[in-house]
């Protein structure tokens, strides 16, 4: 069991009104504390109003909770969740272009395939796949990857919701 000093993976939800220059105010508040976000992705929800930002950082669970109780002081903050404790489901989305030369297509679509992934463009020499799930899913799949020759390489950062209806709060 980890213990309140140890740096751990935090997955941090919050919601933020919709708004020009929220992201930039709480990306700076978060590296004016010197942390690095390893993760980060911006949508807006099912309200128009507001966005879910969604950050993966690493740290002791002091320091976090500092973190969460900056960014909840943020006036265009609505909520902020460490997520991380929770039963939550988390996804992230890659576009991968490889070599794809016509000897070794079958070889690639067997492996688009057995990862539920799919081909959304192709040309004579290369080959883009889209692939969502878990991070170590998608390392999986770019380590298999490497051999054909890896063109270009995008990735989303990390979504993430919990399951369920957390404690009936509902926004």
């Amino acid at each position: 069991m980890a213990t309140g000093s140890e740096r751990m993976r935090h997955v941090l939800s919050a919601l933020v009104q919709n708004q020009p220059g929220v992201l930039a105010h709480v990306s700076g508040m978060l590296a004016s504390r010197g942390f690095n976000i390893d993760s980060l992705a911006v949508g807006e929800t099912e309200d128009p109003n507001l966005s879910r930002m969604t950050f993966v950082v690493h740290g002791d669970d002091a320091t976090l909770d500092q973190v969460r109780k900056q960014l909840a002081k943020l006036v265009t903050v609505v909520k902020v969740q460490d997520i991380s404790a929770e039963d939550y489901v988390e996804r992230d989305l890659m576009l991968i272009k490889v070599k794809a030369p016509a000897e070794k297509r079958m070889e690639i679509v067997l492996l688009v395939e057995m990862f539920r992934a799919r081909v959304v463009d192709i040309s004579l020499d290369n080959m883009m796949i889209e692939i969502s799930g878990q991070e170590r899913k998608i390392e999986a799949f770019v380590e298999l990857m490497r051999p054909f020759g890896i063109l270009e390489l995008a990735r989303t950062g990390r979504i993430a919701l919990v399951r369920g209806t957390p404690g009936g709060d509902v926004l």
